[in-house]
């Protein structure tokens, strides 16, 4: 049975102050509708860390960009509502 439930990713970095700020949002926002989020350092692929550079936290909801820099809680949440 194929698990058809959102799949929640953050790119982020080690002392990143806005990737771990991030991470608690998508924690929180993950727990309001079961999901857990995954985080991926972009330094550890250098495909990910030539594409995204600075431009971390980016958050992707089942494998596109959704957001970068901040979670946009309002359209997070109704994209994983189903709106």
């Amino acid at each position: 049975m194929a698990d058809d439930r959102p799949r929640l990713q953050l790119l982020t970095r080690a002392g990143c102050h806005l990737c771990q700020v991030a991470g608690e949002t998508l924690a929180r926002i993950g727990a309001e509708f079961g999901l857990r989020h995954e985080a991926v350092d972009v330094d550890a692929d250098p495909e990910l860390q030539a594409e995204y550079g600075d431009r971390v936290p980016v958050v992707l909801l089942d494998g596109r960009e959704h957001s970068y820099f901040t979670v946009d809680v309002d359209r997070l949440r109704r994209d994983l509502a189903g709106g």
